[in-house]
């Protein structure tokens, strides 16, 4: 479960935005929908502590983020899983280290049965060796989503990850995040002005 309380953020230009409270319950899916523009990034980086808020709180299983400081990489490494817009990772390493560094960012020991599970549910274990700079992009979009899931977060976030999609691989990326949100029994929070998205998840908070 996560909650958002009393939440505010101020841009460098002095506009201020206020986000309504809200609470996301467990093994739910969630559309963050809002124009271009609206806050919806700037909502998403608050709620996985990579965005500081002006005021207000992010409560993440009993756990207040912006009270765990030094601390908070760590946290969010281990209960929170992250699909950005465009896919980073580091070029110089293949497919599989790429995801042991996200098994040592969290602390934990390296599982190669883990991240060789993980792989193959995404179709993937043949890219293992891999570098990631030669994957095509919809590879590299199911790597984030393999990334996301692999130390089973409590909760997945996707900031519009079907941006610049056609309505096939729109579908198909859909289907994946919820597929395995569902199989890691993880909340699915997706942040998206596509309205094509509507269709796939039901429950909505309007930015």
């Amino acid at each position: 479960m996560i909650a958002i309380e009393s939440l505010a953020h101020t841009y460098p230009t002095g506009q201020q935005i206020h986000f309504a409270d809200a609470t996301f319950t467990d093994n739910e899916n969630w559309l963050i929908l809002g124009d271009s523009g609206s806050g919806k990034s700037t909502l998403l980086n608050i709620m996985t502590g990579l965005l500081s808020p002006t005021s207000g709180k992010v409560i993440l299983n009993q756990t207040d983020l912006y009270k765990l400081g030094n601390k908070l990489d760590r946290f969010r490494a281990q209960y929170m899983g992250i699909v950005f817009q465009k896919p980073y990772f580091i070029q110089s390493l293949t497919v599989s280290e790429n995801l042991k560094l996200t098994q040592s960012l969290a602390g934990l020991k390296t599982n190669n049965h883990r991240i060789l599970e993980v792989l193959e549910g995404l179709a993937l274990a043949d890219k293992k060796t891999s570098y990631t700079k030669d994957l095509s992009v919809g590879q590299l979009q199911r790597l984030s989503i393999a990334r996301a899931i692999l130390n089973r977060p409590a909760i997945i976030f996707a900031d519009e990850p079907t941006a610049s999609l056609d309505d096939r691989n729109t579908e198909r990326v859909l289907e994946l995040l919820i597929n395995q949100a569902g199989k890691e029994k993880a909340d699915l929070i997706v942040a998206t002005h596509d309205k094509r998205v509507k269709d796939a998840i039901t429950n909505i908070y309007q930015v």
